[in-house]
This record gives structure tokens, sequence and C-alpha cells, in this order.
């Protein structure tokens, strides 16, 4: 005797856990049309629990079924799942609903909301990172500043397997000018002033006429 009544009372329990709403799916388009026939779909779950209310749902063909208990729930989808309604099987599911905190529909946490274009607001605690400092190589500029025209610097000294890298500084055409009236005033070879080279323009190819036949 005792350990039946241990078992009714597991299964109260267990009903008492159950959702009090049922999820009517592929509902025939004619009870969302038709007031006759959507009367007789509800009294159908009126039958069990006259305090029913029901939610009909066009786009999705379904119908939320809301008891007051979920003893009546539970009592109409064991007698009436995938039974015939005016031709049509009916699939009746129990709502799932979860409650985590509050009832209400909480906004997602605001951890990397950040990265979303446009910005929202940054997380609390968050600096933006500074820019490095540019890298300046003071002996290269040193070394560079001392150069004159046609004299070089060697950066990198090459190795068996790597170039060696070797800056060239190139005359101005001011010190080539300088340097062309010192030797004019010598008398030498190099007063004579050098012609700048011609630039050659490409030549336009041959003009060959279509032939027409």
């Amino acid at each position: 005797m005792q350990q039946s009544e241990n078992s009714a009372g597991e299964a109260a329990v267990e009903l008492t856990d159950l959702p009090n709403a049922l999820i009517a799916c592929k509902v025939l388009e004619d009870v969302f049309n038709d007031d006759q026939l959507k009367a007789r779909f509800e009294a159908v779950f009126l039958a069990f629990d006259a305090g029913t209310t029901f939610q009909f749902f066009k786009s999705f063909r379904r119908v939320r079924i809301n008891f007051t208990d979920a003893l009546a729930a539970a009592e109409a989808r064991e007698k009436l799942h995938k039974t015939d309604f005016n031709g049509k099987e009916m699939r009746l599911y129990f709502a799932q609903s979860v409650h985590i905190g509050s009832p209400s529909l909480q906004p997602p946490k605001p951890d990397k909301q950040f990265l979303i274009s446009p910005p929202a607001s940054p997380p609390v605690g968050w600096q933006q990172t500074p820019d490095a400092q540019p890298l300046i190589n003071y002996d290269l500029l040193r070394a560079v500043s001392k150069l004159g025209p046609g004299e070089q610097y060697e950066l990198h000294t090459g190795t068996p397997t790597t170039p060696s890298v070797i800056v060239h500084v190139c005359e101005t055409e001011e010190d080539s000018s300088e340097g062309e009236a010192d030797g004019g005033a010598d008398g030498g070879e190099g007063g004579k002033q050098r012609a700048r080279p011609k630039i050659i323009q490409t030549r336009r190819p041959d003009f060959a006429p279509a032939v027409t036949q």
C-alpha cells in the first residue's frame, strides 16, 4: 500500500513539472478562416478544461492551447495526439518554456558588442592601445648625411648566402653643372657641356589598309 502511494506521489510530481500548454502543428487552414470550424476545434480542448485559451498562428499553421494546469494538458495530449479532426491527423506537443532567472527576454551580454559595426559602447574597463613609437635609426641617418655625391655606404655586409646592401648617392643637376664649369676653367675637355640624351619616341607601326572582299 505504501509503495503504491509513493508511486502515485512521484507521478503527481512529474505531472506538475510538465508545461500547461500544448502546440498543435500543421493545423488545417480552414480552422483559421472558418469560424464554425474554429469553434469545433476549441470545443475539443474545452472538454478537458473549461478555462482553456487559444492562440492562433496562421502563418505557421500552429495553435497554442493554454490550460489552467499541467494535468489537463497531459490528459488532452494523451487522448488527442494523432487523432483525426475533420479528416486531418492532429499532432500535439508540449510547449517548451524555459525561464532562466526571469520570464522576460533579456538582452545579450555586452561582452563583444564593441566588435559590431557600427560599434556600440565599449565594455567597462576597455582602454585604447596607444600607438607604438616609430623606430628611428640615428646611426643610419648620420652616416647618410655625411655622404657626398658619388660616395657609397654599405648598410649590410654580404655573406656567402646573402647579398650586401650599399647606398649610392647620386649627383644632382647642380653638382654636375658645377663640375663642368670647373673643368671649363682649367681648359680641359671636361669644359665641354655634355649633351643631354634625347628621348626617342616610339615609332608608330605602318598603316595596313584592311582588305575588303
